[in-house]
């Protein structure tokens, strides 16, 4: 099953189960993918739903940041409700130590010799990773195999 086809399933059961936190951000989800779709004019892989899941997941931690830095753990805790929806589509992560060993092969590989290279080195990172890896840990990896 398409992971398109996995996400309509769950809005129904979340219909079903009168489950409306889940369904809400199994939702805005759905426009997400929808208004990435209009705009671009294609259907949706699974690739490019992983990259909006990513996307969506990334605002939630940063809203959540902001939230709990402002005192308002009301707000935090909706947000963190939905970062836990969104985390169920997202395939396997690789381990930091998974991370770190792919990272040294794509610099060995590029043929990076310092910070310089960076943004060479994170557009092959990124080719290969995306989806697999967290972002921010792989950019943390690229500048400690650059720095050392």
């Amino acid at each position: 099953m398409s992971l398109k086809a996995r996400i309509t399933e769950d809005m129904k059961t979340a219909m079903r189960a009168k489950d409306s936190a889940r369904l809400g951000t199994i939702r805005l989800l759905q426009a997400a993918m929808k208004q990435k779709e209009v705009d671009e004019r294609v259907e949706l892989d699974d690739a490019a739903i992983i990259a909006i899941v990513d996307k969506l997941i990334k605002q939630r931690k940063d809203s959540i940041a902001a939230f709990e830095t402002a005192g308002r753990q009301d707000l935090a805790d909706v947000e963190k409700a939905e970062l836990d929806v969104l985390k169920v589509y997202l395939p396997e992560r690789m381990s930091e130590a998974e991370i770190l060993e792919a990272v040294r092969a794509i610099v060995a590989e590029v043929g990076a010799k310092g910070p310089g290279d960076m943004g060479k080195v994170m557009g092959a990172v990124k080719a290969q990773l995306a989806g697999k890896a967290d972002m921010g840990q792989v950019s943390a990896a690229v500048k400690a195999a650059l720095a050392g």
